[in-house]
């Protein structure tokens, strides 16, 4: 499957925030996004998924136009930055609804196997963010967006995670952004550079360098 963004017009109180942007995410391939904070990486991600509304955008998916929301589709799995699920639905209830396997969960992250009856209000916010970033990994959906996944986790858990993406990314198209810049550039195939408004292809990392989103000699 491959993904298209493209013309992707976003303003806020006559101020343009996204203008000139294209992007190609595909099954197989890791598509990460950097950029600085503020730049509307966020707005991007929810304008793909469909909570947010562009003044314009183009969304192909094998070469035919999306004309309705992506997530209407049942195409698209959605990890935004903030918690998503209901403080008062229980764990078991969530694994169900997204047709994820708990025990293949557990098998991962062995702390967890007490709260399969727990609600998430009980576990603590890296914890919460764990199970997350898996459901929304692993439900049965060809199209995978994630916001700043790494953020709030310990650090003992993010080659976890860099390894289900790895993983994931072998029948799933995955769209990708984080701060933590360094997870993005290691795991990505494809790397896009938003400043500006727009989305620059990075061929080389050094170009990350020559459009000043990291300092000279920051990279080996």
């Amino acid at each position: 499957m491959i993904v298209e963004v493209d013309n992707v017009e976003l303003y806020f109180n006559n101020k343009s925030i996204l203008n000139g942007i294209y992007l190609k995410a595909e099954t197989g391939a890791i598509t990460g996004i950097l950029g600085s904070n503020g730049c509307g990486k966020s707005c991007l991600l929810n304008i793909v998924f469909g909570h947010l509304k562009a003044k314009y955008k183009l969304i192909r998916v094998d070469k035919k136009p999306i004309l309705k929301p992506l997530y209407q589709t049942k195409l698209v799995s959605y990890l935004p930055q903030h918690h998503f699920i209901p403080n008062e639905m229980k764990i078991k209830t969530a694994f169900k609804l997204f047709q994820v396997d708990w025990d293949l969960f557990v098998n991962t992250f062995e702390t967890f196997i007490p709260y399969k009856h727990f609600t998430f209000k009980k576990l603590s916010g890296g914890e919460r963010r764990i199970m997350e970033i898996y459901l929304t990994l692993k439900c049965p959906r060809k199209i995978v967006l994630m916001d700043e996944p790494f953020s709030h986790v310990a650090p003992l858990y993010i080659e976890i995670i860099k390894t289900l993406i790895e993983e994931e990314k072998q029948k799933k198209a995955i769209i990708i952004t984080d701060h933590m810049y360094q997870h993005i550039i290691s795991i990505s195939d494809t790397t896009y550079l938003l400043k500006n408004g727009c989305t620059k292809l990075i061929d080389n990392l050094k170009e990350l360098e020559d459009y000043k989103y990291l300092s000279i000699g920051t990279l080996p």
